[in-house]
């Protein structure tokens, strides 16, 4: 049995038609036709019924598609591995990350990483659907919210605990509040997200917790938007903790939100069945430093709190 084979076989079954596999694999049907029929004497039973000039896979054929997507997959980690130990530093790495993370993960890290790895391509895309693109292999790495109930073949990194509070002008009574009960959010006009912001659905399951509704008649897609809005009194936003003390806002109070306070466990993603290069380990470690950094910054602002 050959990768070749196989090859030919996948291709055949992605078509479903002789003629138009052959032409995708730049050779004659005749071939492509006495290859597959090489397998199927080695294996003792037909691949395809052939009704007409229909084919359709048979049992043995579904069970020979099954492996070969795992045979592609480990060749795939084997060129990977080898290309990585040529060159180790260079190469492009992936990255999704929740809308808005970019702002407290990545602007200051990338520009650091940067200078560190220079000979290394980082693309970081705000998506979503960070965990469903890290399982398709659209992404290298995720940076999102622990998932539920991961695939088996998902790797999770914990990264931090995320506690999100009340963003609000300086000179705002509230401010003065070391931590107020969530419910009083109700006597506040605030700016938010849109609905598909994980912040905004962390703030509506919270709502939804206590049986209130609060008042957001701004939405906005940007945080420096948001941040602006905040400072000028137009409302107040609910944020990460970690985000308004990396930032460091004069005329920007955090004030803690109580029974419940609004959090999120957040990690990292990648497929435990696809290589990781060293670049994407690095670039794990340089992230986990990162945050440990910005968190004892974050905990020496909160005083004896």
């Amino acid at each position: 049995m050959e990768l070749r084979q196989l090859e030919y076989f996948a291709a055949v079954c992605k078509e479903m038609h002789f003629s138009r596999a052959a032409e995708n694999l730049c050779t004659t049907q005749s071939n492509l036709s006495q290859q597959i029929k090489f397998l199927e004497n080695e294996l003792g039973m037909p691949l395809f019924d052939r009704i007409g000039k229909r084919i359709a896979l048979t049992e043995a054929g579904k069970i020979l598609l099954d492996q070969c997507h795992i045979i592609f997959e480990r060749i795939d980690y084997i060129k990977g591995a080898i290309t990585d130990l040529k060159r180790m530093e260079g190469g492009v790495l992936d990255i999704g990350i929740l809308p808005g993370d970019g702002d407290l993960l990545f602007d200051a890290l990338l520009i650091n990483f940067h200078r560190t790895y220079p000979k290394l391509s980082i693309r970081v895309t705000e998506t979503v659907d960070v965990y469903e693109q890290v399982v398709d292999g659209t992404r290298d790495l995720g940076v999102t919210i622990v998932p539920a109930n991961p695939e088996d073949r998902i790797s999770i990194i914990p990264l931090f605990h995320e506690e999100f509070v009340l963003a609000i002008q300086s000179d705002h009574p509230f401010a003065k509040s070391k931590a107020i009960p969530f419910e009083q959010l109700q006597q506040l006009k605030m700016v938010m997200f849109g609905p598909e912001h994980q912040i905004t659905k962390v703030i509506h399951s919270c709502c939804q917790e206590k049986g209130i509704a609060i008042d957001n008649s701004i939405v906005t897609s940007t945080l420096s938007t948001l941040l602006s809005l905040v400072e000028q009194g137009v409302g107040a936003a609910i944020l990460p903790r970690l985000l308004l003390d990396y930032l460091k806002r004069d005329n920007i109070s955090a004030v803690t939100l109580l029974d419940p306070t609004p959090s999120q466990d957040i990690c990292i993603l990648h497929r435990t069945d696809k290589f990781m290069g060293q670049a994407a380990k690095i670039f794990i470690n340089e992230l986990q430093s990162f945050i440990q950094s910005v968190m004892k910054l974050s905990n020496r602002s909160l005083g004896g709190f």
